[in-house]
């Protein structure tokens, strides 16, 4: 199969971008991500007719924020569009006259790292998306695993901490509560009103309060050695390797690729969360240890997942 669309729904904007077998995105449209469940399913239509119009198109994937059912056609529930049991595949088959596969968003993410990104070379990954949530995928013999209803590996949601903070999913304790840019936020602001005297650089980039502390913040001000903002990185990636530690239990994968916006700091998080690994993992004196990698393909990576899941069929 030649080329083929990816999407990638976001929060603010609608990308759609033609990919061909390697990878290459060959041409990119954006539009805004509209409030409404219909007129999202418009704006995808009208990505894709944008798009495609200077290339012969085999195929659709679209990565959607939510559950996919097993036939990869109906969003079963999707957290920020109102959409339950929508029958996204048809109805975009209906208004652009090619194949449809609709996936997870991470699943999408996962796929693209491992066909073209970090795990080239590996049969078993697991990928983590460390963003404002936790998202993941699981590719096991060169094959990604949906389950039996399509909605695993939904990291995120496995439970931590019983009876711990409320996640948005309604139930406690979620891992993604810990391990998450919206935690990195929450552990930097808790320790900067405990000692604001270890927070200079980071209030001073912000509007001098706690309360106004934001990601890019505390970046910045890791970068340059604050103590607060380096010891918040340090407590998302203790709980981040952790985490691994048991899905190693579970899957025994020979890479973790870690991606989303928090992976973009690099080492400044990566190394941490190998070292939190490495001393949770259960009898990691005497088994072998799975790499833990930084994602490659950034921003790009659900949408050439999605295109390439479409090629896949």
């Amino acid at each position: 199969m030649g080329l083929t669309i990816g999407v990638d729904i976001g929060g603010t904007k609608i990308a759609a971008g033609v990919v061909d077998e390697e990878g290459t995105i060959l041409e990119t449209y954006k539009v805004p991500t509209p409030p409404t469940a219909d007129g999202v399913t418009e704006a995808i239509c009208a990505a894709v007719s944008e798009v495609s119009s200077n290339h012969t198109i085999e195929a659709v994937g679209i990565g959607a924020a939510g559950y996919v059912d097993d036939k990869r056609a109906t969003v079963l529930f999707a957290p920020n569009i109102n959409w339950r049991h929508e029958p996204l595949k048809d109805k975009v088959e209906q208004r652009i006259g090619l194949p449809v596969v609709v996936e997870n968003d991470a699943n999408c993410a996962a796929w693209g790292e491992y066909r073209f990104g970090a795990g080239q070379g590996h049969e078993d990954v697991i990928c983590i998306t460390l963003g404002t949530g936790l998202g993941g995928g699981i590719i096991m013999g060169n094959k990604l695993r949906r389950g039996r209803f399509g909605v695993a590996a939904e990291f995120g949601h496995i439970r931590v901490v019983p009876d711990g903070l409320l996640c948005g999913c309604g139930s406690q304790g979620c891992w993604e509560q810990y391990a998450s840019g919206r935690a990195l936020v929450r552990y930097a602001k808790q320790r900067a009103n405990a000692t604001p005297e270890n927070a200079t650089v980071l209030l001073g980039l912000g509007d001098g309060t706690p309360e106004g502390i934001e990601g890019k913040h505390i970046s910045q001000a890791a970068r340059q050695g604050d103590p607060v903002a380096v010891d918040s990185f340090r407590e998302l990636a203790r709980w981040a390797g952790a985490g691994l530690a048991d899905l190693a239990s579970l899957f025994d994968p020979s890479a973790f690729i870690v991606g989303g916006g928090v992976s973009d700091e690099g080492d400044l998080v990566l190394d941490p969360i190998r070292k939190s690994f490495k001393r949770w993992l259960i009898g990691g004196a005497w088994r072998p240890h799975a790499q833990v990698l930084a994602a490659q393909l950034g921003g790009k990576a659900g949408l050439v997942g999605a295109a390439d899941l479409a090629r896949q069929g």
